[in-house]
């Protein structure tokens, strides 16, 4: 049972892997050098479990479990200073975010993070309505993660609506607009 598992890590390692090499320019992954401009140019590092050449090393090592049991990838701020500096030439932050995705599809993220959430509401919100709507979105997020937060942020919501940052009221798109928009999520799902 032991080795089906090992294989079966494995076999999702590669996986991971191979869809970080499809990306554009992803094979400069096997480039990197490990020299550490990404991590030092990264605002967020200091919040992560590892640093983003330290996930990279993970990744080409093979060890999935320490990538998807980080917080690396959820804290990426989508900067792209790392991108920018890269000597290597490894578009890091594509990296993250198909990571971030690759996790979302099979569920291994570690515990606490809420980004999955978050988006699946995102996704839900704009699938709905053909558009996002603030009031929405946050309904469907606490929901789904902690809805005594949602109680906790009452107050905000509550001043941003006095003074006209928050609509109450979903704005639609049109019957042929929510058409389009589903043609479009379709072929960008791959269907």
């Amino acid at each position: 049972m032991a080795e089906h598992a090992r294989a079966s890590s494995r076999q999702l390692a590669d996986e991971f892997m191979e869809a970080v090499l499809h990306l554009p320019d992803g094979d400069k992954v096997k480039q990197c050098i490990q020299c550490g401009t990404c991590s030092g140019s990264c605002p967020t590092s200091y919040a992560m479990d590892y640093t983003p050449r330290e996930i990279i090393a993970a990744l080409r090592s093979g060890m999935l479990d320490r990538v998807l049991g980080s917080n690396t990838m959820w804290m990426c701020s989508s900067c792209y200073g790392c991108t920018v500096r890269c000597p290597a030439g490894i578009k890091l932050t594509d990296v993250m975010y198909q990571l971030k995705s690759l996790a979302m599809k099979h569920g291994r993220y570690p515990k606490g993070v809420t980004t999955p959430a978050l988006q699946q509401a995102f996704v839900a919100e704009v699938e709905s309505h053909g558009r996002n709507s603030e009031v929405g979105l946050m309904r469907r997020f606490f929901t789904s993660t902690n809805p005594l937060n949602g109680l906790r942020n009452l107050p905000l919501a509550w001043q941003m609506y006095r003074r006209g940052r928050l609509s109450l009221k979903a704005s639609r798109l049109s019957d042929e607009g929510r058409r389009q928009l589903k043609a479009i999520a379709d072929k960008a799902r791959g269907g």
